[in-house]
């Protein structure tokens, strides 16, 4: 059916609330809108699914979540009762219809004699992943798009261990969605009863155990009151458990209030992704009132967490996600020695496109570092195993897009636990005399400037995944000898788990596989090609060491030319 047909009879369906053909025919003529709409189907992919808000079968809609939760009820039924009386958790964020697409999937799941647990009011994604494991639930949906802009919404699905649902279930419950073509049919019978609410004591559970790992309390006590710090949730599901925690401690935060709202229309950012200096204005504004030295933001499911800290000469510097992790693992694992309780065998997650400066922190504390793929999941399979098996004990997992997780209790990036920690860490160092910036540098004085960096190329339409996929399959044919100053050691092709190390020898890749080139540069920099997995961009990772920050730029400029032409190459 071509995708003008299934408009029509969308358009034409009896079933198709009033305001979605109010929509649809306001989209009459417009043939680039509707092949965008209806000539494809939102992907359901690890990530679940995420896109634009709107009606048409390639959109974020009650239609498609319904489909992709009766595809998800249909493979918890194939589990058996057991599985559909544990049920499923639901959270939501402040995006619109975020309450609207929980309800709905809800109601289907209801419908499908499975019981559900329905957060009352907003909740973050580390408080969703909590409650699978809180109350033994079979899986967990999260209704989000994260940072991504207002106009996007999503479908999170996670499993019984509180991560992101793992590929092998992921790929059984696309083909159960896959059959389902009628997108408009609704389950019949009503939810029986069976949909009820998230206990609000998962609330007090949850932030118990993230005051069980508070590292500082003596310099929190002395120096929490009296700090000054900036919060701003950014107008997302954060506050309300940011706050608790820190009020829980007793350390003073001063809240942007005019992001304190739950807005949809996120209206006093351009986009509410806290990783940029932008999103944290008001927050910098607020700070230089009150003479605050660090400013953090959560975003709207708060997994992810932005900082900026000001430096000696009084500029705020929006510090990258490599830079927060780096300042986070440097504290953990120094209060855990000081404290002598730096497990024996001590582990330390990062995906592999994350800051090699972890290696190097981790190599001087004595702790084995362990990397993964992009994807929080990957860092939830880690721990999972190791509970297993017994054989390392987690003690921090990052990104570099922002995510952080020190514990066991959540599954997936935590930006309350790691908003918690940020501010006892300035706490510790103010009680020692240091700043957080000033802390930064000594560890760059210490162990060299490393300069790390991703850049976005932007791909649209229906074929954008091909388009990219096909890039990275072209680079795979291509061997450079060297990017700029630096020589290639090695390369990875993570879609073969293959490391091809220069000479020609090849070693297998202890890694699940994604389509990604990794190239191991002389002196332990990486530079790293892979489609994003939830928006239509091709991403470059770029780490570099040099013995400065200006002449790691210097540096950086020539590998970029060179890969500039790398990727031309690979596109001809």
């Amino acid at each position: 059916m071509s995708y003008q047909e299934l408009y029509e009879q969308w358009l034409h369906d009896p079933r198709l609330a009033a305001e979605d053909r109010e929509e649809l025919e306001g989209l009459r003529g417009n043939d680039k809108e509707l092949e965008y709409r209806f000539g494809g189907e939102l992907e359901f992919g690890t990530a679940g699914m995420r896109g634009l808000i709107g009606c048409g079968t390639n959109m974020m809609n009650v239609y498609t979540v319904r489909r992709a939760t009766r595809g998800l009820a249909e493979y918890i039924g194939s589990l058996g009762k057991e599985a559909c009386a544990r049920g499923v958790a639901i959270s939501y964020d402040t995006r619109k219809n975020s309450r609207l697409f929980a309800e709905a999937a809800a109601s289907v799941l209801g419908a499908y004699g499975i019981r559900v647990y329905l957060f009352t009011r907003v909740h973050p994604v580390p408080m969703l992943s909590y409650a699978v494991r809180k109350l033994g639930t079979v899986a967990g949906i999260m209704i989000t798009a994260s940072h991504n802009p207002k106009e996007y919404n999503g479908y999170k699905v996670y499993g019984e261990d509180g991560a992101q649902m793992s590929p092998e279930a992921t790929k059984e419950v696309v083909a159960y969605i896959s059959k389902i073509t009628d997108y408009l049919a609704v389950p019949e019978g009503g939810d029986g009863g069976l949909v009820g609410t998230v206990p609000a004591s998962v609330d007090d559970d949850y932030i118990a155990e993230l005051s069980k790992l508070t590292l500082s309390k003596g310099a929190v006590e002395r120096c929490g009151k009296n700090i000054k710090l900036v919060y701003t949730p950014v107008h997302g599901s954060g506050y309300v458990p940011v706050m608790r925690i820190l009020e829980k401690l007793g350390i003073h935060a001063t809240v942007v209030e005019e992001q304190t709202s739950e807005d949809p229309a996120f209206s006093t950012v351009a986009v509410p992704n806290p990783e940029y200096k932008e999103t944290l204005a008001m927050g910098i504004a607020l700070a230089e009132k009150i003479g605050a030295d660090v400013v953090f933001g959560t975003d709207p499911d708060s997994d992810r967490l932005g900082v900026a800290v000001r430096s000696e000469d009084g500029e705020y510097h929006a510090l990258s996600g490599n830079q927060v992790g780096i300042l986070l693992l440097d504290y953990i694992l120094t209060r855990l020695k000081e404290e002598g309780t730096l497990p024996k065998n001590a582990a330390v997650v990062k995906s592999f496109v994350s800051t090699g400066m972890a290696a190097l922190i981790c190599r001087e504390f004595g702790v084995a570092l362990f990397e993964t793929p992009v994807g929080f999941k990957f860092i939830g399979e880690k721990i999972k195993l190791w509970e297993q098996d017994g054989s390392h004990t987690f003690v921090f997992g990052f990104e570099e897009s922002c995510g952080y997780l020190r514990g066991t209790h959540a599954r997936d990036k935590d930006a309350v636990v790691a908003s918690m920690l940020f501010a006892e860490m300035v706490c510790y160092y103010t009680d020692i005399g240091k700043s957080v910036y000033g802390r930064l540098m000594e560890i760059y004085r210490k162990y060299g400037y490393v300069l790390d960096c991703n850049i976005s190329v932007q791909y649209a339409g229906l074929n954008a995944m091909k388009e990219m996929n096909a890039v990275v399959d072209a680079l795979k044919s291509i061997s450079p000898k060297k990017f700029g100053p630096f020589e290639v050691e090695a390369v990875r092709d993570y879609s073969a788990s293959v490391r091809r190390v220069k000479g020609g020898k090849e070693e297998t890749l202890d890694i699940p596989k994604c389509n990604c080139v990794y190239y191991e540069l002389a002196g332990g920099g990486f530079i790293c090609v892979r489609p994003s997995g939830t928006e239509p961009k091709l991403k470059i990772y770029y780490s570099v060491k040099a013995e400065s920050e200006e002449k790691a730029q210097e540096v950086l400029a020539s590998v970029r030319d060179d890969v500039t032409a790398l990727l031309r190459s690979a596109q001809e």
